[in-house]
């Protein structure tokens, strides 16, 4: 929800900064080049800063990537003003100031859009994008005893943590229950990072049952 909200936040800001930005291309308005260029190179430092304290983070956890875009859009901007004010004070040109913001605003879109598409789709509890749901399969396929995989569902709890339910065909003649979980839960948390598995065993004859009647 977090990251959601931030891709939100961050489109319908810039989508109020493009449209600002057009009205003042039709009807262009001096600035203060000195004043503009001192105020956005602080903000550019601070923004700057407190972007890369989140960089690290950002290529795992979809909220800290959030804030992180949202402190690279705020230090992007403080740049465009910071060039837009200094062409202003050198040129004399109007029409920078609104051009730039144009420009920022279209990157910054860019940008989030992934965050935002990500950010849905793991709200209505899609499989989180760098999961495989076929290699998920395959390493549970290839546990001993392990015959087939059915009803596999994995999705993300939060930001950085996922869940997964599975139904295993085992062998009639497989080892102690407990044995099987165990191998499994370490695979899947040492392979793909889930720590939340539920796990069904079944014996064949019960999955026939399903296979008919089908399973809850």
């Amino acid at each position: 929800m977090a990251s959601f909200a931030n891709a939100i936040v961050l489109l319908v800001t810039m989508g109020s900064l493009a449209w600002e930005a057009l009205g003042r291309i039709e009807a262009p308005a001096p600035v203060s080049g000195t004043t503009v260029m001192l105020v956005a190179a602080i903000g550019m430092v601070i923004n700057a800063v407190t972007a890369a304290l989140f960089l690290k983070g950002s290529k795992t956890d979809l909220n800290i990537r959030g804030a992180f875009l949202h402190m690279a859009a705020d230090a992007l901007v403080s740049v465009g003003v910071v060039a837009a004010g200094a062409l202003y004070w050198w040129r004399g040109w109007y029409w920078i100031d609104p051009v730039v913001s144009l420009v920022i605003a279209t990157v910054v879109i860019l940008g989030t859009w992934s965050l935002f598409r990500q950010s849905l789709h793991l709200l209505f509890d899609g499989v989180p994008e760098h999961l495989n749901l076929d290699e998920v399969r395959r390493s549970l396929m290839a546990l001993p005893d392990v015959m087939s995989v059915h009803d596999l569902h994995v999705w993300a709890m939060a930001a950085s943590e996922n869940a997964l339910t599975a139904h295993l065909v085992v062998d009639d003649r497989a080892r102690p229950a407990d044995q099987l979980l165990h191998a499994a839960s370490e695979m899947l948390f040492g392979k793909f990072g889930i720590r939340h598995a539920t796990l069904q065993l079944e014996s064949t004859h019960y999955a026939r049952g399903c296979e008919s009647a089908g399973c809850a």
